[in-house]
């Protein structure tokens, strides 16, 4: 079984940053005389070091350690300005869900011993996408616009599926959507709409909705895959009343742009 793609998401969101520009030219003498060759030039004074200190690396973004998330590598390279952008429906786990996770997850570290559990859940709408700071209020005005008519829904993730990114860096074990897809990919179409007018990158084809579980660093399908993908499936039939845990109630579309997030609640 080929395993289907996950959004990629960003490691971390850039930082608010101002960015000003020099233009260089010399202020014209009195009455907008040129300076004659007798005038003597000016010259930039050397900034003490004490000063120089007082500011390091202004002129750096924060430095893509990977050490510092997981060994995660950002799905694209941290530029100043630039904001890590992701749409998705939040789920909020239940108490019941996480003792379902409790006894999924060590049964899959028997096979992939590094996966970890996920730290949030949710259900992407969207690729994680880049935004310049001034456009983030504008393109969440817009994304609230299109979401205005879209009602609450139920829909039903059931089915356990091994996922990668793009990358095949990372590989997550998710939960798939089985009842309530058509709502989502009406949800993405108007996400889509969105991104093509910021000319944006638009969703995947043929999407897998699903609330990823655990994650690892590298390509781990082979190993999960098959006789662990079964035997997890057949925790998650078991476990007491699944088929009411795992139907969920969705009641909000959300926005998180770097550091900031937005809501859109569903009428």
């Amino acid at each position: 079984m080929s395993a289907a793609l996950l959004v990629g998401y960003s490691s971390s969101g850039s930082e608010d940053e101002a960015e000003a520009t020099s233009s260089g030219r010399s202020r014209p003498g009195a009455g907008g005389a040129h300076r004659d060759q007798g005038s003597i030039p000016s010259q930039r004074l050397p900034v003490p070091d004490s000063v120089l200190n007082m500011f390091p690396n202004t002129e750096e973004g924060p430095e893509d350690d990977s050490a510092k998330h997981g060994g995660r590598i950002r799905t694209f390279p941290h530029e100043r300005g630039n904001w890590a952008t992701h749409i998705y429906i939040p789920y909020e786990a239940t108490e019941e869900f996480l003792d379902l996770l409790d006894v999924l997850l060590p049964h899959a570290q028997t096979h992939v011993p590094r996966l970890v559990r996920m730290e949030e859940f949710h259900l992407s709408l969207s690729q994680s996408v880049v935004l310049r700071h001034h456009w983030i209020l504008p393109f969440v005005q817009v994304l609230k616009d299109h979401m205005t008519s879209f009602q609450r829904f139920f829909f039903t993730a059931n089915r356990v599926k091994i996922y990668t990114n793009q990358e095949k860096t990372r590989t997550f074990v998710g939960l798939e959507v089985t009842s309530g897809h058509s709502q989502f990919l009406d949800l993405v179409s108007e996400v889509d709409r969105v991104m093509e007018e910021f000319d944006l990158t638009t969703f995947y084809q043929n999407p897998s909705f699903h609330i990823s579980l655990a994650w690892c660093v590298g390509d781990a399908r082979l190993q999960l895959e098959g006789q662990c993908l079964q035997e997890l499936q057949e925790i998650v039939d078991e476990f007491e009343d699944s088929e009411l845990l795992l139907r969920v109630h969705a009641e909000q579309v959300r926005c998180k742009s770097g550091n900031k997030f937005f809501s859109m609640p569903l009428k």
